[in-house]
């Protein structure tokens, strides 16, 4: 065994100090708020009298970019019920200040220019409202997230410049991952190329969150993937996210990054709730357009969580008898942990039946009760989080670290075993198994859900008189013959 004085040699004289500060991984300075005004957001606002531009505006020249991004995840940020659900709570519990670290990624603008002063979406500008719209991400110069209290980048560590005061009066600047072409912006805006915006660091200032107090990552999708294949291979969250379905097979498969023409502004994801959602909102509107857009994207983010794992049936045998089953799920195709974000939320589970050959059901596991709630065995790849007394907590204000951490990692997999008993079976055993998903545990959406605004009439606008039921994907289902003693 290596000696504490060894060990201090060998690191070159290093103090005994230094490692254990360098060992805390909480530690951390508190935001300045002269540099970070909006913390615990991390935002910083270059202010000039040049304003952000509402997204109809900028359809008008760039009309395709415009229909993907409408009704995608990031138009839908600040809109979405179940965040607003979330924010109501969140604000109700630790107040408004904190709450910002949630609005500076939701509806940047709307931060920044202060518009937004509780949840809800009464009276609040279109550029507030739409969230992540084109300007929010075209007027990043540039991040601050090396420089960070965290020193990484997260809750939201971006640099919004919309543009900037001239003699002649204000200039809008708009950002892009490319070297400008001739003409480009047709004077209503001048063009600047900034490499960040094909770099995973880009998304990394809010897809990597934070505890706003003890610097917990509450979502760390930014790190799974930077600790994770892809980014050795420079396969970045644009390669797979900002193209239609077939380019991320590609992506994801052969580790090719796409051409430029190949790029799409769809941001699209496993977040198919909204979608539905959304959908049902625009055709109670009798917004055709919008609903049929927005149902593209729920077939789209569908048929990515179907493309995303796979799983293996492995019997294992003691005396020549079916001892157990192994059942290994396998990441194949997605940057990140399986499930991302807020994995003490998200729902990845297993569902067994095993039959004899007589058709008589041996063990079923993992099946949703008329509650929509699961069986406390179901084998779940997702988190528990726990809160400053080591109790279980849910809300990401309250969790201050982790108790379990079973989310699949990318091209990784995870192996879970039940023992399986069938003395009298002589044919072979049929096993059926599907890894399924849902964005949430029943009863927890309907809690975020019940708890929007009082100015999201969630019957008038989605035409919801009663709490849904959580839709679950079948991302795998297999069906496998098992011989029962060898």
């Amino acid at each position: 065994m290596i000696s504490i004085k060894k060990l201090i040699i060998g690191l070159g004289g290093v103090s005994m100090a230094t490692l254990l500060v360098a060992g805390l991984g909480n530690s951390m300075d508190k935001p300045d708020p002269a540099e970070y005004p909006f913390a615990p957001s991390l935002l910083q606002y270059k202010k000039s009298a040049a304003e952000f531009t509402p997204p109809e505006t900028c359809g008008e020249c760039h009309s395709q970019q415009y229909n993907e991004w409408t009704g995608s995840m990031h138009a839908l940020a600040f809109k979405d019920p179940v965040y607003q659900g979330e924010l109501n709570k969140a604000v109700k519990a630790v107040g408004h200040d904190i709450a910002r670290q949630c609005e500076g990624c939701h509806s940047p603008a709307g931060i920044v220019t202060g518009e937004i002063k509780m949840p809800g979406l009464s009276g609040l500008s279109d550029v507030a409202l739409n969230g992540v719209s084109c300007d929010m991400c075209h007027s990043v110069s540039g991040h601050s997230g090396w420089q960070t209290p965290y020193r990484f980048p997260g809750n939201g560590s971006l640099i919004l410049s919309p543009g900037k005061d001239t003699p002649s009066g204000p200039v809008l600047t708009k950002y892009g991952p490319y070297q400008p072409e001739e003409g480009c912006g047709d004077g209503f805006h001048e063009c600047v190329e900034q490499p960040l915006h094909k770099k995973a660091e880009l998304c990394a200032n809010c897809h990597q969150v934070y505890h706003y107090e003890t610097h917990t990552p509450i979502e760390s999708t930014y790190r799974e993937w930077k600790d994770g294949p892809y980014a050795v291979h420079d396969i970045a969250c644009q390669d797979c996210h900002m193209v239609d379905f077939d380019t991320f097979l590609r992506s994801a498969d052969t580790m090719k990054k796409p051409k430029k023409e190949e790029f799409r502004h769809y941001f699209n994801g496993a977040n198919f709730l909204i979608y539905a959602l959304t959908e049902q909102a625009a055709k109670k509107a009798g917004d055709t357009e919008l609903a049929a857009n927005v149902h593209k994207k729920y077939e789209m983010a569908v048929a990515r969580l179907q493309a995303a794992a796979d799983l293996v049936v492995i019997p294992i045998y003691r005396d020549k008898k079916l001892a157990e089953i192994k059942v290994r799920v396998k990441n194949i195709r997605a940057g990140h942990k399986l499930p991302t974000s807020l994995t003490n939320i998200r729902q990845i589970w297993l569902e067994m039946t095993v039959k004899d050959e007589n058709g008589k059901v041996i063990m079923t596991t993992g099946t949703v009760d008329e509650k929509g709630a699961l069986p406390s065995e179901a084998r779940l790849f997702n988190s528990d989080g726990m809160g400053e007394g080591f109790h279980f907590a849910i809300d990401p204000w309250e969790i201050v670290a982790f108790s379990r951490q079973d989310a699949i990692p990318p091209k990784g997999y995870k192996d879970v075993y039940y023992g399986v008993s069938a003395p009298q079976s002589k044919g072979p055993l049929v096993v059926d198994i599907k890894l399924r998903y849902r964005q949430a545990e029943q009863e927890i959406a309907h809690a975020l859900l019940a708890a929007v605004p009082e100015d999201m009439d969630l019957a008038a606008i989605y035409g919801l008189t009663a709490m849904p039921d959580l839709p679950v994907v079948d991302m795998v289902s297999k069906s496998v013959k098992i011989e029962p003693a060898l």
